[in-house]
């Protein structure tokens, strides 16, 4: 169920113009499955699925992107130069300010660095928490941040 669920959810990205996970969780209903937000949401998190911004001056979710765009770990570098606006460091955590409606897909680009340091993100609208174990760790990413990716 859980496959097939998700198999439709990457159709409905691919072929309609989804901006919220409540339209998404709306979709998921009308084709009949049982969903709540939590759980696009952790199917989104899951399929490494990521809010960009859309040609309108909204956002949309889409499906992957070109490998030139992405690091050796496969993080989605020119997404991050794009809707990052601002990464400061704090004892052991680091803010990252983003464009409104864009800080779940650049936390889930934080997330594809796989630094054994970061302990997790957590995102907002516009900002996201990234705790790292300690504040060494955070000075380290936050200068890789602010170096490779902004």
């Amino acid at each position: 169920m859980k496959k097939r669920r998700q198999e439709d959810l990457v159709k409905l990205i691919l072929e309609d113009h989804i901006k919220t996970q409540e339209e998404l969780t709306a979709k998921l209903i009308q084709k009949g499955y049982d969903v709540t937000q939590a759980t696009v949401s952790r199917d989104i998190k899951e399929l490494k699925i990521l809010k960009v911004a859309d040609e309108f001056g909204g956002s949309k979710y889409v499906i992957g992107k070109p490998e030139q765009d992405r690091n050796e770990s496969g993080t989605d570098i020119s997404f991050f130069r794009k809707m990052v606006t601002e990464v400061n460091c704090a004892m052991n955590m680091i803010v990252v300010k983003t464009t409104v409606g864009m800080a779940q897909g650049v936390a889930a680009v934080i997330d594809g660095l796989q630094f054994k340091e970061i302990l997790g993100t957590i995102a907002g609208d516009d900002t996201i928490m990234v705790v790292c174990a300690d504040e060494v760790c955070a000075k380290k990413i936050t200068r890789y941040l602010r170096e490779k990716l902004v």
